[in-house]
């Protein structure tokens, strides 16, 4: 072979379906949830840069979330109005004097371990480990809402 090979993007491995099934199921399995989603979509325009399919916005809706419309409130980046939060404990850094690292974190909500299995579902989902099942089962452009009798996908316009 001659010439230069151009290396694509930076790609990241790709994991099989099987690997995916038992964090959605952990989910799915929670009587507290009633649903939950996320945005899978390639951009149409990216800066110049090149458009890639990706997964955005996971969200969780619990019982107490019922009477919230907007799913962008019930993102899992962040402060979740029924799941509550993780805030880092910053102390000084011993190895570099004047600068603080995490030390530690404090939950703040009703429940750790339902907590911690979406923001396992959230890393899962847009980790870009999954894309491939994820485009193949839900299509490009899709809004995925899943609950326990079934997944509803929906045109997502993205401009």
């Amino acid at each position: 072979m001659q010439g230069d090979i151009t290396q694509g993007a930076s790609r990241v491995e790709q994991k099989p379906i099987e690997e995916f099934q038992p964090i959605l199921q952990a989910v799915l399995d929670d009587a507290v949830v009633v649903e939950f989603g996320w945005r899978q979509y390639t951009p149409y325009f990216n800066d110049g840069e090149p458009c890639e399919f990706s997964v955005y916005g996971s969200w969780v809706r619990t019982e107490a979330d019922t009477d919230v419309e907007d799913e962008y409130e019930l993102d899992l980046d962040g402060d979740h109005p029924s799941l509550g939060r993780v805030e880092g404990i910053w102390g000084p850094d011993p190895e570099r004097p004047g600068r603080e690292k995490r030390i530690g974190e404090k939950f703040t909500g009703p429940d750790r371990a339902r907590y911690d299995r979406c923001q396992a579902l959230r890393g899962a989902v847009e980790c870009g480990q999954f894309e491939h099942v994820l485009l193949e089962a839900f299509g490009d452009h899709a809004a995925v809402t899943v609950r326990r009798h079934g997944i509803e996908v929906d045109f997502y316009d993205h401009d």
